[in-house]
């Protein structure tokens, strides 16, 4: 089940750093984005918006 936050999706993507090292990145978005696919909230993180643009983002706890 995908987390959602004001008609917000949070979604998640793999991505590989240059290090090679991989890592999760994860994201809102109200439309189906190119990549990623939708994801629960990571554990230790609560949801934070931006007061400007009431766009929501991922902050740890």
């Amino acid at each position: 089940m995908a987390f959602e936050y004001k008609g917000w999706k949070l979604y998640c993507r793999e991505v590989k750093l240059r290090s090679g090292r991989t890592q999760t990145i994860y994201f809102f978005s109200k439309r189906e984005p190119k990549s990623g696919e939708p994801c629960d909230k990571p554990p230790g993180y609560t949801v934070g918006e931006n007061k400007r643009t009431g766009l929501p983002y991922l902050k740890k706890e």
